[in-house]
């Protein structure tokens, strides 16, 4: 072979040797990379993961004199009550009159009680165990001062207040903060349909409800 041969086959040699490094430098990083990337995610799913085992708090259930259906919550929390009921745990269930907005003032709506009170009907509560208490209450605070002023009257000593996943730890402080220890009071987390303790991130209603609370939780901690 000559040198100008040589000298051609050997630039032609070195710019694909040149690439063929490059190429696999690329893939290697690459790899790198995406190992870095699924690496990083499952160290925050197991963060987040976490953070909510650390948040939600809940009470064991135990018989009570009664079971509390605060507002919000309608796929959830008379379901609970009912089952509770059907369990023997309590012998009353009881809703609070929540302040009715001007729909349900209209009659066009149907009011926040009277739906809690129909799924507990429909779900074999008695009418004669369903009672309700306050007057007009607009949040959580009310709620619980019309609670506690019922227990008074009534002399129970041991309420359920079941509520979800990340509003326990709010309530559970407010209820124990109302009655100071003169009632016994029990919080159970239920579980949403729509995200778990350990996939609430993957749900936009998770984010959004985890987000909310813990800024409600702190809101109450600084006012009450």
């Amino acid at each position: 072979m000559t040198l100008a041969a040589e000298q051609s086959a050997e630039s032609v040699t070195k710019p694909r040797s040149c690439r063929s490094i490059f190429v696999r430098g690329a893939l290697a990083l690459l790899a790198v990379l995406a190992a870095a990337g699924v690496a990083a995610w499952a160290e925050r799913e197991a963060l987040l993961r976490s953070a909510a085992e650390l948040w939600i708090v809940s009470d064991p259930l135990a018989p009570a004199d009664a079971v509390a259906v605060f507002g919000g919550g309608l796929d959830y929390r008379p379901f609970a009550a009912a089952e509770y009921y059907r369990q023997g745990l309590v012998k009353k269930v009881l809703l609070p009159n929540i302040g009715a907005n001007r729909a349900e003032q209209l009659g066009v709506l149907m009011s926040h009680v009277e739906a809690n009170r129909r799924v507990l009907l429909t779900l074999g509560v008695p009418a004669s165990d369903i009672e309700t208490f306050g007057a007009n209450l607009q949040n959580t605070r009310e709620e619980a001062i019309a609670l506690r002023d019922w227990a008074e009257r009534a002399g129970i000593h041991s309420v359920i207040v079941p509520t979800e996943l990340f509003s326990a730890r709010r309530l559970r402080w407010t209820l124990h903060q109302i009655f100071a220890d003169r009632v016994m009071i029990s919080v159970p987390a239920l579980e949403p349909a729509a995200y778990r303790r350990d996939n609430w991130w993957r749900s936009p209603q998770g984010l959004i409800v985890f987000q909310n609370e813990v800024m409600k939780y702190l809101y109450y901690r600084y006012k009450y």
